[in-house]
């Protein structure tokens, strides 16, 4: 992780927190220790500088998320040091789209807005209150989290016949700590069920307007 600022530290924190082996890198000396105790390491360096990110053997990582929001061109310069090392896979963050078009370019393999996409996603919880969260598949389809529409409860899968009348797939469902993957059609709903569902994301959504 370079770029230690809200999004990054919360994104490296989090990752920690499941268990994964984080590297934190940020300029600012004083954010770094900060983490130093909560991520697997944390060192203070130029990430802008090649030979730096080589002695802290960032080519080793098959993952690196650039999440230097203030300065963009230490983003760009970072993007470019990082992939001339040969990671394979960059994640970069921006705050406009013609930065995400210029990381694009020079070689990150993934931009994200994070104010665009979490604007998105409010939006899509406004318009639709059951969806919980998703994931899209191209433009038109999404894996999609989904509170159990009310008319299904006390239903069976096979009576709420959700691929003929909806087009969608009820991939699993969550009931408290237990998850069901691929529920039998005479699989019960019951209040408080969260729904993964794939389809498209008009029929989705038709899903989550329902009472």
């Amino acid at each position: 992780m370079i770029g230690l600022g809200r999004f990054g530290s919360s994104l490296a924190l989090t990752l920690a927190e499941r268990g994964f082996s984080v590297l934190g890198i940020d300029r600012d000396r004083a954010i770094v220790q900060s983490l130093a105790d909560r991520l697997t390491q944390t060192v203070a360096l130029d990430s802008t500088d090649e030979h730096a990110l080589r002695a802290v053997d960032i080519p080793s990582f098959d993952t690196v998320v650039i999440a230097i929001g203030s300065n963009f061109e230490a983003n760009l310069l970072t993007t470019v040091a990082v992939k001339s090392l040969g990671v394979p896979h960059v994640i970069c963050k921006a705050t406009t789209d013609r930065q995400r078009t210029i990381l694009l370019r020079v070689g990150a393999d993934r931009v994200i807005l994070p104010e665009h996409e979490a604007g998105c996603r409010l939006a899509q919880e406004l318009a639709a209150p059951g969806m919980v969260d998703q994931i899209a598949l191209g433009v038109e389809h999404s894996i999609t989290e989904l509170r159990v529409p009310p008319s299904f409860v006390g239903h069976t899968l096979r009576e709420c016949d959700l691929r003929r009348r909806y087009g969608v797939t009820v991939l699993a469902v969550k009931r408290g700590e237990h998850l069901t993957v691929f529920p039998a059609p005479d699989f019960t709903f019951a209040q408080g069920d969260l729904l993964a569902v794939i389809g498209e994301n008009q029929s989705v959504a038709r899903i989550a307007e329902l009472k």
